[in-house]
């Protein structure tokens, strides 16, 4: 029986979890959901129904951050335009090199040369780049910039929208669906800890790195512990259903079902090979619990590296290349298991760099940059420039704000995009206020 001589309370429970949130990259992030509904049951009403069927079951978006700032002009290459050259004399790919997209408006651009495995997906209409992503008065700040990114608010803005403190785009998103994951399984990211993006008032994500150490991660609280373990191994009936008790059992469960059904998906081998770099070995732990089945509606990685100040001609290449390569395998592995159809992913970076290269050949912060889309529904042949893979137009060398490529498309629509026409969630709920889709994902 359930030892209620136990000094244990539903504040304490819930400081437990938010310390195990805080602290251990590898304890349930979901527990902090229950945690949030333990101390204000108000919301609760909104998770009753559970997993409720709906027209966009089964859709999941993958969301692979670059971080670091990636150089966007050395990735989508201007190489017709002799700008380019003058602005780039050491670092600069030579024209010949460059995988040509589009050479029909006076001036050719296409991609950079490592860059085949993405050229090869794009020619397949497989995805697209859009070009000239950023927002409003830019902050050339790495910790700044990708808050706003993960936020969806630039406070920085004549008209700021105001967020719930801590919140994520992606949570919000989540939290305003009716479909709500029964093991609170909504959103997993791969990482030391969970992104702010993916975080909701209500909605919480998965976090781990390992996900052998994916599980219950105590402290110093021996009795909550004991009272854990107790849990673990009762009958649930053994305790009045609206207790405090019955809530701790319930989570529990919830916690054991989802880190076993993780662990278990995680451990399975890939039918297809991808390659060993981090992102492959991330993209490769996602397709494997796609294939699971589990009831995941956002899926986050990310890959680091991008802050390419000095020597970038002997840096990004290969992180280009990375990238390219990894994001290509994942598409066929999920080929191989069925699920190709069900997954568009988006790839982006806090900023991009500066036009002209630095004394240390390399590039400093700057702004605009491209985003990358990947799946099988994308609309390439009713949006300007989509036919060649390029969505937009190139940011113009000749008339850049203050040294920096000027953003053409607000990354918001970006998200508006994704959530309104694939993921079919409430985009306004989302970002405050109504951004317009892009119409590249067709219905």
């Amino acid at each position: 029986m359930l030892d209620s001589s136990l000094p244990y309370t539903r504040r304490q429970f819930l400081n437990r979890s938010l310390v195990l949130i805080s602290t251990i990259g590898t304890a349930p992030a979901f527990l902090s959901r229950s945690s949030l509904l333990l101390a204000a049951p108000a919301p609760a009403s909104a998770l009753a129904a559970g997993n409720v069927p709906g027209k966009d079951e089964g859709r999941i978006l993958v969301v692979v951050q670059l971080s670091g700032g990636n150089d966007g002009l050395n990735t989508v290459i201007p190489c017709g335009f002799p700008a380019y050259y003058k602005l780039r004399p050491g670092i600069a790919v030579p024209e010949k090199q460059v995988l040509m997209l589009d050479d029909s408006s006076g001036g050719g651009i296409g991609i950079h040369p490592n860059m085949t495995a993405l050229f090869e997906m794009i020619g397949n209409k497989r995805a697209a780049i859009i070009q000239g992503v950023g927002y409003p008065n830019p902050n050339h700040s790495h910790f700044a910039s990708m808050d706003i990114w993960h936020s969806g608010v630039n406070l920085d803005e004549d008209q700021p929208v105001r967020a719930p403190h801590g919140t994520g785009w992606i949570g919000r998103a989540l939290d305003s669906s009716p479909l709500k994951s029964d093991v609170c399984m909504d959103c997993i990211a791969i990482g030391s800890e969970a992104p702010p993006a993916t975080r909701g008032r209500i909605v919480q994500p998965v976090a781990f790195e390992r996900s052998d150490m994916f599980r219950w991660a105590g402290d110093s609280d021996e009795q909550l512990d004991a009272i854990y373990e107790q849990l673990q191994n009762e009958p649930a009936d053994l305790a009045p259903s609206d207790s405090a008790a019955a809530f701790v059992f319930r989570t529990a469960m919830d916690a054991q079902v989802a880190s076993d059904k993780v662990r278990k998906a995680v451990g399975r081998k890939n039918e297809t090979t991808l390659p060993r770099s981090d992102l492959g070995r991330q993209l490769a732990a996602v397709a494997n619990m796609i294939r699971a089945e589990l009831p995941t509606r956002v899926y986050y990685v990310a890959m680091g590296g991008f802050d390419t100040h000095a020597n970038q001609t002997g840096r990004q290449p290969n992180l280009l290349r990375d990238f390219s390569e990894a994001m290509a395998a994942f598409y066929r592995e999920l080929d191989a298991t069925g699920n190709g159809s069900r997954v568009v992913s988006v790839a982006f970076s806090e900023f991009g760099r500066r036009a002209a290269q630095n004394a240390s050949q390399g590039t400093d912060h700057g702004e605009a940059g491209p985003v990358f889309i990947f799946g099988d529904h994308l609309a390439l042949d009713i949006t300007s420039g989509g036919g060649c893979g390029l969505i937009g137009q190139h940011p113009a060398l000749d008339k850049l704000n203050d040294g920096n490529l000027a953003y053409q498309t607000d990354f918001r629509s970006v998200y508006s995009e994704l959530l309104t026409n694939w993921m079919q969630l409430d985009a306004k709920a989302a970002l405050g206020r109504a951004y317009p889709p892009l119409k590249l994902i067709r219905d």
